[in-house]
């Protein structure tokens, strides 16, 4: 019997300390404070401040510009949320983080919700209808900074890189020109004479031959001379 009695009081121990330490332990996570998700809301605080002055009272075209600040922020959240939700899932399922980063989560949800309805209706206060498109234009006006951001980055980035990797040559854009000649080597230039260009005409004669020519064409012999030479003979 004693046998029996002693795994069943060791399990009742074992439940029973589990059980009255996790009572302690949310008990007191309960009293402890949640810490909040996002930092302090500083464009929703900049259009109460403005929505409560009255000496003197901020004009509409202020406040407007206050609230579209606030709708663009709101929309920054959102995004953010939108991000980090699904990593915290599974960040929370393998027990990477702890309860109170999710609590956190869930509480800044349901800030963010209620932040989106006042924002809405702070809007159709103002013009009826432009709660429906003012997150629309917040939505637009984000994607023009971040782009804006992105195209002033892009000089800073390319004096890093010219800075990382160094500059080009000068000299390097020009590698297609002709290389000079090494000194102590002269090109040598054709000469100004005409070259003479194969032709079909019989070659020139002689200087004897145009002697004997020139003078068999100045002296002709005649008749008589002919004779004469005969008889010498």
């Amino acid at each position: 019997m004693a046998s029996v009695l002693v795994p069943v009081f060791y399990v009742l121990v074992v439940f029973g300390g589990l059980f009255t330490f996790g009572h302690f332990y949310r008990k007191r996570n309960a009293n402890k404070p949640i810490e909040p998700y996002f930092p302090r809301h500083h464009e929703r605080d900049t259009y109460v401040t403005l929505l409560q002055r009255t000496d003197p009272p901020a004009s509409d075209a202020l406040l407007k510009a206050a609230l579209v600040r606030r709708a663009v922020a709101d929309v920054q959240r959102i995004l953010r949320l939108r991000d980090d939700k699904q990593a915290l899932q599974n960040l929370l399922q393998k027990g990477s983080v702890g309860d109170d980063l999710w609590n956190s989560f869930l509480a800044a949800e349901k800030e963010l919700e209620a932040e989106i309805v006042e924002v809405h209706a702070e809007a159709n206060s103002f013009v009826e209808g432009w709660g429906q498109v003012l997150f629309q234009t917040a939505s637009e006006m984000l994607a023009n900074e971040k782009t804006r951001a992105i195209a002033e980055q892009i000089p800073l980035e390319r004096a890093r890189n010219e800075v990382k990797y160094g500059k080009k040559a000068p000299g390097a854009q020009t590698s297609t020109a002709p290389a000079s000649p090494p000194t102590g080597f002269t090109t040598p230039k054709p000469s100004t004479s005409p070259k003479s260009s194969p032709s079909l005409s019989p070659p020139k004669p002689s200087a004897g031959a145009d002697g004997v020519s020139s003078e068999s064409e100045a002296s002709p012999r005649t008749p008589r001379s002919a004779k004469k030479s005969k008889k010498r003979k």
